[in-house]
């Protein structure tokens, strides 16, 4: 039943577990023993040429073999390896002693094109679920799951804790080499017998490929050929069919052209969590399992302790012998020969973590599943343009890591502005090795932030993406200037022209400038135009930081600047409450885009900002517009001082007359001082805080339910520090001790001008912010008004 038969009752068939450090010391125990001629490893022959590589020392476990189709990059198929993993065992055993190794299982070509065909018949499997399914023995479609059948046979109720004690704790490969493979084939025996397939007929068709090759091994070799598969399929390895019924399965099976690779992959991609249907619960303590030479619970518990010790938790090497006792007691109370990882969770989070949960999931994060990435040498194939990215990456150093990091660049530099740049053209074709984040060390726009975290799929994304050229900044090109020609809405071409300037791809610029003309041009909607400014300045100030040519760019934004004027305020005639507050949005989005447009380019000449100016004063004297509309335009002109405050406070006195609906009132009131800086207006305008605490205190109470959502909502976005200043003027009164509504002279905290005293004190501070260059009286009369 087994390789210690005579010679002719087949070749030695070696059953494992996928991914099982135990099967993979009994894989190399049964090898060392048997000295096979040739090995026959469960995987597509296509990668038979890539066998080479693995012996390169620069291959560094976890790897996968990636086959896609070559005619459609994004369809492709993993079988994941890890050193632990007994196919990797079986596979460097054959290159270390000189062995043929092949590759037996169904051909890649038809594992992808069964795929697309599944999809266009069944509404679309994930793109990695075959890749994966194609890898493994315990696939996540089959009805049965072996393993837990076995388990629950034994009276486990969990499949990963039976294993461990029936052959991670039972020394698998000592002794009897061949013994736990023949236990195992009597097993996976009974359970075909019982449940066939599987309901998974895929590996009827599997398991006749396997058989062909074995045939074909057998005449060549004759007695010295071993197989390792997964356990499953023994059982039909060992059932003897003929070759025309073999072939008869096989036939008419589809195919696609595909190209195989090595890629790198992660220990978090062959967690059973990730999706991988042949993947374990806990590929770190594998790990850990297959490389401790004696010990391993307290090898591991050392391990748990330092992990904790780094994250500034006390833990002693007392804690560690405490916890080893722990996890020795549980073993023996449950029943089991050593303790497993059960036991060894059980101890740390009563020992090391105090009984806390919150420790203990960065332990299984870190050390149970873990976030090892894989590498392979740079020799593997690869499309030109994972060559290219390859090069560029390994010239900027960045290295790939399967834990996320943060990476801060300052565009200043040329090694970050490549960085920068690169990143940029990577998410423009869909490699999303990172993404931009918030800077925790400064708001200018020299300053870039990225989150890098490198996913096995990117590879496959790579692969995808040489569609479009042979180097990185090719393919960029090529695809900005595709989909900016596919583009829908106005906001998405001025959103790709901004990131053309972002990843410095000045040969797509002329394509997606172009299309930004003419889309602008023929939308007429304002809401899309004043969307799609701010992306433009923004551009704009993203291109003078990298020192790229922003003419043309600049002449669209003025335009399209200029059709916002035009378009603005019949379009803010007549609007619901709704609409309204959305067109405030737009308006304030194109209010800041004109600050910077005028400070930079072409357009500062003043002219875009004067014009802007006098579309604010149309909106806030025309009383078809919404309150909360003229209300802002009355702030943003008061903001830039091209309206006196007695002029606000005229405006705002006229609102808040009884003649006014209390709704419309407040609205005007929330477009005034709702937003950032509107409390601090009111708590140093000590008129404009009159007004409204006169204006709120003489709402009729049948009116006063109806506009308070409206004030709530616009007051409880002020700072806390700015409501509780409020809250005091409100308490003494803005208008005490006799004085009028207008009047500001002898109010605590309020004076009649500057205090200069108070003022120069800040001086030193500003020297110190504006560098040596500043001078006390430079500043002094800024501050008085006087042009310097």
């Amino acid at each position: 039943m087994n390789g210690r038969e005579a010679p002719d009752a087949g070749p030695l068939l070696l059953g494992v577990r996928h991914h099982g450090p135990g099967s993979a010391r009994a894989v190399r125990a049964a090898l060392d023993g048997a000295r096979p001629r040739v090995v026959l490893i469960e995987g597509p022959p296509e990668a038979d040429p890539l066998i080479p590589l693995a012996a390169q020392e620069d291959m560094r476990p976890p790897v996968a073999l990636l086959a896609h189709a070559v005619d459609e990059p994004g369809r492709s198929a993993f079988w994941p390896l890890a050193a632990f993993s007994p196919e990797w065992v079986a596979l460097r055993w054959a290159l270390e002693h000189g062995v043929p190794a092949r590759f037996i299982d169904l051909p890649a070509t038809h594992t992808l094109a069964w795929e697309r065909e599944e999809e266009e018949g069944e509404g679309g499997a994930e793109e990695e679920a075959g890749p994966e399914r194609g890898a493994g023995a315990a696939d996540e479609d089959m009805r049965v799951d072996p393993l837990g059948v076995l388990a629950e046979t034994a009276g486990y109720d969990d499949a990963e804790r039976w294993w461990e004690d029936v052959v991670e704790h039972r020394g698998a490969g000592k002794g009897d080499a061949l013994a736990p493979f023949t236990a195992l084939e009597e097993a996976m025996t009974a359970l075909r017998e019982e449940y066939g397939s599987g309901g998974h007929g895929r590996d009827l068709i599997r398991e006749a490929h396997m058989r062909l090759r074995v045939r074909d091994a057998q005449r060549e070799f004759e007695d010295g050929v071993a197989v390792v598969c997964g356990a499953w399929h023994v059982p039909a390895l060992r059932h003897r069919t003929t070759v025309a019924a073999d072939r008869a399965l096989l036939k008419g099976l589809p195919r696609v052209k595909t190209d195989l690779t090595w890629v790198p992959w992660t220990h978090r991609r062959l967690s059973r969590a990730g999706g991988y249907g042949a993947g374990v619960a806990s590929p770190g303590w594998y790990a850990h399992l297959f490389d401790a030479p004696d010990r391993p619970v307290e090898r591991w518990l050392t391990k748990v302790a330092r992990l904790l010790r780094a994250e500034d938790r006390t833990v002693s090497p007392g804690h560690v012998i405490e916890a080893v006792r722990l996890a020795d007691t549980l073993a023996a109370l449950r029943g089991r020969p050593l303790p497993g990882l059960g036991e060894a969770t059980d101890a740390v989070r009563a020992v090391m973590c105090e009984g806390s949960d919150v420790p203990l999931a960065l332990v299984h994060d870190r050390l149970v599943v873990g976030d090892v990435l894989g590498e392979v040498p740079p020799t593997v194939p690869a499309v030109p343009l994972q060559r290219d990215l390859e090069r560029t990456r390994r010239r900027l150093r960045l290295k790939p890591e399967s834990a996320e990091r943060e990476l801060d660049l300052d565009l200043r530099k040329d090694t970050d502005a490549e960085r920068s740049r690169l990143l940029h053209r990577l998410r423009l074709l869909g490699i999303a090795w990172g993404r931009p984040a918030a800077s925790r060390g400064g708001t200018g726009t020299f300053r870039e932030t990225w989150r890098l975290r490198w996913e096995p799929e990117l590879a496959v994304r790579a692969a995808e993406a040489g569609v479009w050229g042979t180097t990185v900044l090719a393919a960029a090109t090529a695809k900005a200037e595709s989909d900016a020609i596919a583009a829908r809405g106005l906001a998405d071409v001025t959103g790709l022209a901004e990131h053309c300037l972002l990843a410095a791809l000045p040969g797509a610029l002329p394509t997606v400038m172009r299309v930004l003309a003419d889309r602008a041009a023929l939308d007429t909607d304002v809401a899309h135009l004043a969307q799609a400014l701010p992306a433009l300045v923004r551009s704009l100030r993203y291109g003078d930081v990298r020192g790229t040519d922003t003419a043309a760019l600049t002449e669209v934004a003025a335009g399209l600047a200029e059709r916002v004027f035009v378009g603005l305020p019949p379009a803010c005639v007549s609007l619901d409450a709704e609409a309204a507050e959305e067109m405030r949005g737009h308006v304030d989005a194109v209010h800041g885009a004109l600050g910077l447009l005028g400070d930079n380019h072409a357009a500062g000449d003043g002219r875009l900002r004067e014009r802007w100016r006098s579309v604010l004063r149309k909106l806030s004297a025309r009383d078809t517009v919404p309150g909360v509309l003229r209300g802002r335009a009355v702030r943003l002109l008061l903001d830039e001082g091209r309206l006196a405050q007695e002029e606000a406070a005229r405006l705002m006195g006229l609102v808040l007359s009884p003649g006014t609906p209390p709704a419309h009132a407040a609205a005007w009131i929330d477009g005034f001082v709702g937003g950032p800086g509107g409390g601090l207006l009111l708590v140093h305008d000590e008129r404009l805080f009159g007004l409204v605490d006169r204006w709120l205190t003489a709402v009729p109470a049948e009116a006063f339910t109806d506009v308070l959502p409206l004030l709530r909502r616009t007051f409880a976005a002020y700072e806390p520090g700015v409501r509780r200043t409020l809250g005091e003027l409100v308490r003494r009164g803005p208008g005490g001790h006799g004085r009028t509504a207008g009047a500001t002279a002898g109010a605590p905290g309020f004076g009649p001008g500057l205090d200069g005293a108070r003022a120069d004190a800040v001086l030193p501070v500003l020297r110190l912010l504006l560098g040596p260059d500043g001078d006390d009286e430079g500043i002094r009369a800024e501050r008085a008004g006087v042009p310097r």
